[in-house]
């Protein structure tokens, strides 16, 4: 960028536990590659997020840097989707997942960092209803995981939480459900979840879709069938050894995704539950998004340079003592 960009920084205060320390190094951070000071909009249990990165898109900021947990992300992704104007996550809280894609932890210089290198890329994301998300939506034991999973385990042990959370439903019925992939003849499955995934990491920077691209105008569908625990462990196995084949999933891609259920199921959009429904219909809105991502920013692997990014971070965390 020629000149410095205006900036504002969306932030929930009730995933932060010290806004005004959070500010300072932002604001010092920024101050000393020449940027100037940014708006600062926090967040309400009214509004989480959409309505905060709306206002910075009127008051003519450039980068919107968000500072939450998923369900922030996911509002002011709702927010900027259609615009010029580009989405820095910050990580915070303990389930992130478009920042587990960026490869970010919980490192507030990284973040920084990768939006004043000015790695930009424009990703599609993922519609349901009114709602856009930038990773992925499910329907199923995903989501009863989330539900599952407390928020006092999270502030303690991180993502890992979520493994309490999801040995509660490994022996849960399965589904009964109908697929439709871009209008075609709907197919019956019996699994226990159907992710949507745009990129393909979950918590923890477990890459579940192979080959999940985040600017291809399509979306990765996975199907979850596993029976068993046996059947479960082989799947992770799978999973984690980024076998092409993995037991007991099927993967499709498609542009519209119709996923019919004969029960109400607990869904989610980007690690935040949303109501229950016996119906998740997803589209794609193609490279709709414009995200600060680590360089080089055209490598399928949002993350690819991510632990570059972090040393290069070192400067700031000397300005800031962060």
């Amino acid at each position: 960028m020629d000149t410095a960009p205006r900036t504002a920084v969306v932030v929930n205060p009730v995933k932060v536990p010290d806004l005004e320390e959070l500010r300072r190094i932002i604001t010092e951070a920024l101050a000393a590659a020449g940027w100037p000071e940014p708006m600062w909009l926090e967040t309400t249990v009214e509004d989480p997020g959409a309505g905060q990165a709306a206002r910075a898109v009127r008051d003519g900021a450039e980068i919107v840097f968000v500072c939450g947990g998923d369900g922030t992300v996911m509002a002011c992704v709702s927010a900027l989707a259609g615009t010029d104007v580009a989405l820095a996550v910050l990580p915070a809280g303990t389930g992130n997942l478009l920042a587990a894609n960026l490869g970010l932890s919980g490192d507030l210089a990284t973040g920084i960092e990768v939006a004043l290198q000015g790695g930009r890329r424009r990703i599609d994301v993922g519609c349901v209803g009114d709602q856009s998300f930038a990773v992925m939506a499910g329907m199923g034991f995903d989501a009863q995981m989330l539900d599952a999973t407390s928020e006092t385990a999270k502030k303690h042990v991180g993502w890992l939480a979520y493994v309490a959370g999801a040995v509660r439903h490994l022996r849960d019925r399965p589904m009964r459900v109908r697929i439709s992939l871009d209008g075609g003849p709907a197919f019956a499955r019996r699994p226990r979840t159907v992710i949507v995934g745009n990129v393909g990491r979950l918590q923890g920077g477990m890459r579940l879709l192979q080959a999940a691209e985040p600017d291809d105008g399509l979306l990765d569908v996975a199907v979850l069938s596993p029976r068993t625990l046996r059947h479960w462990l082989a799947l992770a196995w799978g999973v984690l050894r980024r076998r092409e084949a993995v037991p007991r999933m099927e993967t499709f891609t498609a542009a519209t995704v119709e996923i019919r259920s004969n029960r109400a199921q607990p869904r989610q959009l980007d690690g935040d539950l949303i109501d229950p429904g016996k119906q998740l219909r997803v589209t794609v809105r193609p490279q709709a998004l414009l995200l600060c991502v680590p360089r080089p920013a055209d490598d399928p692997d949002l993350a690819h340079d991510a632990g570059a990014v972090s040393r290069d971070a070192d400067e700031i965390r000397k300005v800031t003592n962060a």
